[in-house]
């Protein structure tokens, strides 16, 4: 299988919904990860979590929020990409974009939305269930699109 669907994960902080590190698949399946250095009008708001990141971390090992969106043009410019969390990555995606005043250039859909033929739920609980079979952490972005790669791979065998 080389062609995957295009899956993105947002993490962010509590509160604010501060946009904090950013992953998505490529349709080889490749993830690309990055923490996102906060725009200074997101920090300007006293009610901004920084999750598990200190705000140095942000500024010294995240990029841009323009990089990002300059990277994720390149990969996905007009694409549909599918989330575990559509709401809450539109709105951390659209908080990145208002930075610059741009309307986002993808549109998220429900990663479920991808397998028509598993019963309401099925896609959740198979999820679920993956994470722990991997030892891994929804809340981080990169190992989210792991996640629902691996998943897909497998739904994929299956049918």
């Amino acid at each position: 299988m080389d062609d995957f669907p295009g899956f993105i994960a947002v993490e962010t902080g509590e509160d604010g919904g501060l946009p904090l590190a950013i992953a998505w698949a490529l349709a080889d399946g490749q993830v690309k990860h990055t923490l996102i250095q906060p725009d200074d009008d997101w920090l300007n708001d006293e009610l901004i979590s920084l999750g598990d990141y200190s705000l140095e971390e942000l500024e010294n090992l995240g990029v841009s929020p323009l990089d990002v969106i300059r990277e994720l043009e390149n990969d996905h410019f007009s694409a549909t990409l599918y989330t575990a969390g559509v709401s809450d990555d539109e709105a951390a995606l659209s908080r990145l974009f208002d930075v610059f005043g741009l309307d986002p250039f993808v549109e998220l859909a429900p990663a479920e939305s991808l397998y028509v033929d598993l019963a309401p739920g099925e896609w959740a609980r198979a999820r679920s269930q993956l994470f722990g079979e991997l030892g891994m952490e929804p809340m981080r972005p990169e190992q989210e699109v792991q996640v629902m790669l691996a998943l897909h791979q497998r739904l994929a065998e299956e049918s």
